[in-house]
Order: C-alpha cells, then structure tokens, then sequence
C-alpha cells in the first residue's frame, strides 16, 4: 500500500520558493539540506501525522551525477518557475520499492538518494521527468525507524486537502485504486496539469499552489 508521504513546491531558488510559500501560508520553511547526486537542495518542515512540505529548486553550487529528480532539468517546467515557484507533485511511501514498482512501473526505476546521514530509495524515472506531469506520485522507500518527518520543525501547519487535476485522471486513478486510498487526495479531471493544497495554518485555511 501506498501512503501520503509529502508535498513538493518547486522553485528556481530556494529563497523565491520560501518566498512563495510564506506569501500562501503566512509561515517561514527553514532549511533542509543537499542532495549531492541530484544537484538539488531544499527546505523543510513537518505537517503532523508522518507527512511534511519541501521546497526543492536546483543547487547551482553542485553538478549533479544523473539528470535532476521531479523534472528540474525540463525546459517547459524551468519556464513555469521563472514565472512564479509552485507545487509540482506529491510523494507516497512504500514499505518496498522494487517491489511496488513492479506492479506501478509508470514511477520509473528505484534510485539511491541522500541528504547529510539520511539515506533512501526514491523512483525516478529515465531521463528525471515526473510521471503524468507530476500527477501521479513519486514512491519513495525510508530506512527502518522513525520517519524523518519527526525531526523536521512543526510550524503548526496541517494538510486538509490535496486536488490533483490532470487530463488523464482516470488512468491515474485506475492505476492508484488498488495501492492508494487516502481521503485528503483528490483526483480531478481538468485540461491541464495542477495541484492545490488546503493547508490549516495557525492564521486559519491556506491555499498552496
């Protein structure tokens, strides 16, 4: 089974993503860490029940080793973030990712990724586009233990929603039937890609987009 495992905002910069998402919720993300393979980097923090908010834009201080993860090589999502930073797809856990992808080959190949002494696996697929434009969720496998949401700083936000809009969304959701059921996610049939969140804040109901 699949479960919510976090949201991710996008950015050119890590400080034009902070930005976005401090003018959506009224909070100020701090710091993650790098990714050294990815050539990315990002900022972090918890929204309670094991699920947390990252904001990830490319490290112009490393080359990565592989093409960039959620698309950040891609010239078409690159002109969408020179516009403005937004929420580009979400994260589900899996107790076994080789094993998931097996049956949900559409999330690409299990790759090994770090951040300091945190290690993981994490689909990406051939060439580091999303799959379905970000609608359909990247798997991601955490060592044993206590997730790492649990470390990451709690501002008091909490996911209420997620809307996934895709022009394929029945596809996405026959595909997810069988490995997924999570009331807060949202498949919506619309002409393009998008994705919105209703996040409770210590200042009231939010959107994040």
């Amino acid at each position: 089974m699949l479960q919510l495992d976090h949201i991710v905002v996008a950015s050119l910069t890590l400080e034009e993503g902070v930005a976005h998402v401090e003018r959506c919720l009224g909070v100020i993300v701090p710091p993650g860490g790098e990714h050294p393979s990815m050539g990315t980097h990002n900022h972090v923090m918890s929204l309670g029940d094991g699920i947390y908010l990252e904001i990830i834009s490319p490290n112009p201080k490393v080359q990565p080793t592989r093409p960039r993860w959620f698309g950040l090589d891609g010239s078409e999502l690159l002109a969408q973030l020179k516009l403005a930073p937004r929420l580009i797809t979400w994260v589900a856990r899996v107790p076994d990712l080789r094993a998931a992808l097996q049956t949900i080959p559409e999330a690409g190949e299990a790759v090994r990724a770090s951040r300091g002494s945190l290690s993981w696996l994490i689909s990406v697929p051939a060439g580091g586009a999303m799959p379905f434009d970000g609608a359909f969720p990247t798997l991601i496998q955490w060592p044993d233990g206590p997730h790492p949401s649990g470390r990451m700083v709690d501002l008091g936000c909490r996911l209420r929603r997620l809307d996934v809009a895709h022009p394929h969304a029945d596809l996405i959701g026959g595909r997810l039937s069988s490995n997924f059921e999570d009331r807060r996610v949202t498949l919506v049939h619309e002409n393009r890609m998008r994705l919105r969140a209703e996040i409770m804040t210590p200042t009231g109901l939010r959107e994040l987009i």
